[in-house]
Formats: C-alpha cells, structure tokens, sequence
C-alpha cells in the first residue's frame, strides 16, 4: 500500500510529507521510502497558532479558524506529495495533526488535542485518511504518546545490544527495546524559545532556532542556571511520562531565567543545550543502552549532538537514523504513515508498556475518501507485524 504520513512536530514550523511503500510479509512489514517534501507554515498562519498555543488565552472561534486552516495546509502538503512523490497513486493518507493542547494532570494525560481538519485532506485529495491517533491511547489509560514507540521497536528489533531510539524535537523522547518509552523534557523547544526572545538575532531578524548550533557553541555553560533547570520535578517523574510546551516554553524560561538577566544570551542558549544534552543522556543510561539512534531536527545541530556524545561517552556510539534506512527529517512522517497502515488493517498501533495504557488499541477516526473510498480487503484479518524492515538496509 502506497501511504502519506503527514506531521508537524511541537517546533510547528512546517509539515511534513512523507511517503511509503509498506507490504506485511509474515510477521514483517516491509518499507520502501518514496521520500518526503516538507512545506512552512506561512507567516501568517504560524504566528496566528503561536499566539494560540499555550500559556496563552485563546477562544473557540481562533481555534474553529485554525483547525479549517492547519488542515488546509495540510491538504495542499498531502496533495503535493501524492503527486510528487507517488505519481498520483498514493492509496491512504495519516495525517498526525498539530498538537495544540497535551493536558496532564498530576502525572495522567487527561485529554490531547490536535488539530487539522482531516475531511480538507480527503476532500483534497479523493483518499481516505486516519487522523487523530492520540486520543484513543489517553481513554485506554495511556499518555498519548510516545506513538513513534511501537515503529521504533519493529525497527530496531534484531540489532544487537540494547539499542535505544531517540528523537530530539521540541520535546525529546527515547523507545527502549523493552518497551520503555517517554519523554525526557526539552529538545529543542527552551532552545528555540531563548533563540527568539534573548539573542539579537531572534528580536531584530526573525530568527526562531539555533541554527548549526552557533549560539550555543560561542557561549559558555552557566552551572548555577543547569542545576536550576535541573530542578525541574518533571524530571523525576517516573515513566511512563510525557510533556510539551504546556510546560517548556517562553514562559516557564523567563520564571527560570530570574536573577539571571544580566546573563549573555550565548550562555543562555549554551546553558539550555546542555540542559537537553544532560536530560537525555540520564534516560538513555538508564535504559542501559548499547547504542542510539537518532532522528528530529536537533541532530542538525552539531553542538547539542556533540552534547549528548560528551554526556554518554564512547561506550554508547550516537549514530542518525540515516545509517539505518530511514532519514532523521522523515522518520516521524513515516511512523505516522505505518500507524494509518495498522489502523486501515485493523491492527493495533501502541505498546501498552510505552504508553501505560490498559491494553493495545487501533488507533485514530477515519474520514472516507471520495465516493466512500477505501482501499480494498483491509479492516481486519491482517497479522499484526512484529518487525519493520526498511528495503535496502
């Protein structure tokens, strides 16, 4: 089945498309990637979702407005990829939506929301599409993610060792092969926050990230701030566990940053790279990895990554998703797409012990393509695959 998966992370910067062959052979599913296309966000649009998003004050109608407008874009992203990178043959569309709202509550996900109205995409494009994964997972129990777990454990399932899976967002999350998941705080997200509103260059040009890592790398890290950072209880949670910019955003960094104002903006960011680098290293010793493999945008950033390696040392080798078949900037993409391919089979697409969720579910609401279509002979009877093998690796 030729599958779209469509994601836009918690940077929500772009969306992107990505697309795959997926085939179940036995007790594998086999990928072949056919590529992906990423797209901004207009300016407009983006600053109309920031100026939504948490901590601040938002209304219905703003939010009725951008679920039209996130899911048109969406739509003209899927639309383009069938076109560009399936030849106009693409069977199913995944589409994860943007995240808006995570709501926790003392340590339980009560509700998640995303939006992106998925019947623009089916109109659009004439498929059907499986959208909204993440509640059924938060009924079932669970915290609604990490969903990429149960991609990320087919995946790496075979390689020697205990490999860990780590992908560096805004927010920061590892898949253990025991089925430990979660998020282990920021990535990119207080990154992207102080690059914006701290350095000369997010006030006077726009700039939102720290781009090749520069900032941080011409700063030094401020250890009375890092064991200020450190002192964040969520750290200490144990998991199963998630966040998001409910939590790690400009905000949150300001309350942090008090006393600290006359602190150079490099330091600043340094300090928050290392922060990311220290938060990731202590999750990825405790699950007594081997290895990691990486993906997300912050591996584009030399300076967290070389964080990272310095933090766990040469006993665990940091390699990008790459090197295994799947590139780091389509990874998610791809997870989402084999999560629309379960639910069109009737296949579960969590790990139970991931997300501390009651049981499996199906995940997602399906919104019929034209003329009611669907792809045909799926909805149930398939095997549910124990590993994912992506062609040629």
């Amino acid at each position: 089945m030729r599958v779209i998966g469509l994601m836009s992370g918690t940077s929500h910067d772009a969306i992107d498309a990505g697309a795959v062959d997926l085939t179940l052979d036995g007790e594998s599913l086999r990928l072949t990637p056919l590529g992906l296309i990423s797209r901004a966000y207009d300016d407009e649009l983006r600053a109309a979702l920031t100026a939504a998003l948490p901590p601040a004050a938002t209304t219905l109608a703003d939010v009725c407005r951008l679920d039209t407008r996130i899911g048109q874009a969406f739509a003209a992203a899927a639309t383009e990829a069938d076109r560009e990178l399936c030849g106009g043959r693409a069977e199913l569309v995944a589409s994860h939506g943007q995240t808006v709202f995570h709501w926790v509550d003392e340590g339980q996900v009560r509700g998640t929301l995303q939006i992106g109205q998925a019947a623009w995409i089916a109109e659009a494009t004439g498929l059907p599409v499986v959208a909204d994964f993440r509640p059924r997972d938060v009924a079932a129990g669970g915290q609604g993610a990490p969903l990429v777990s149960l991609v990320d454990r087919m995946w790496l399932r075979g390689r020697p060792g205990t490999p860990v899976a780590l992908n560096l967002g805004g927010i920061a999350n590892i898949t253990a092969p025991d089925g430990t998941a979660f998020d282990t705080g920021p990535a990119n997200a207080l990154i992207d926050a102080a690059v914006r509103a701290w350095t000369p260059h997010g006030r006077e040009r726009g700039l939102t990230y720290d781009r090749d890592g520069g900032i941080a790398a011409r700063g030094t890290v401020h250890e009375d701030l890092l064991a200020r950072l450190l002192a964040e209880p969520y750290y200490a949670l144990p998991a199963p566990k998630t966040t998001g910019k409910e939590l790690f955003h400009a905000d949150y960094l300001r309350r942090v940053l008090a006393g600290y104002e006359d602190l150079a903006p490099e330091d600043v960011v340094a300090t928050l790279t290392r922060l990311t680098a220290v938060t990731v290293a202590d999750a990825v010793r405790a699950a007594k990895a081997s290895e990691v493999v990486a993906s997300g945008g912050g591996i584009r950033n030399p300076t967290l990554m070389a964080a990272v390696r310095a933090e766990l040392g040469p006993g665990v080798p940091v390699r990008g998703s790459d090197e295994l078949g799947l590139a780091s900037a389509a990874k998610e993409a791809y997870a989402f797409a084999v999560l629309g391919f379960l639910t069109a089979h009737g296949l579960p697409g969590t790990v139970a012990t991931s997300t501390g969720a009651r049981h499996p579910s199906v995940l997602g609401s399906i919104t019929p393509g034209r003329a009611g279509r669907w792809p045909e002979g799926l909805l149930g009877g398939a095997q549910a695959p124990t590993r994912l093998v992506v062609d040629g690796h």
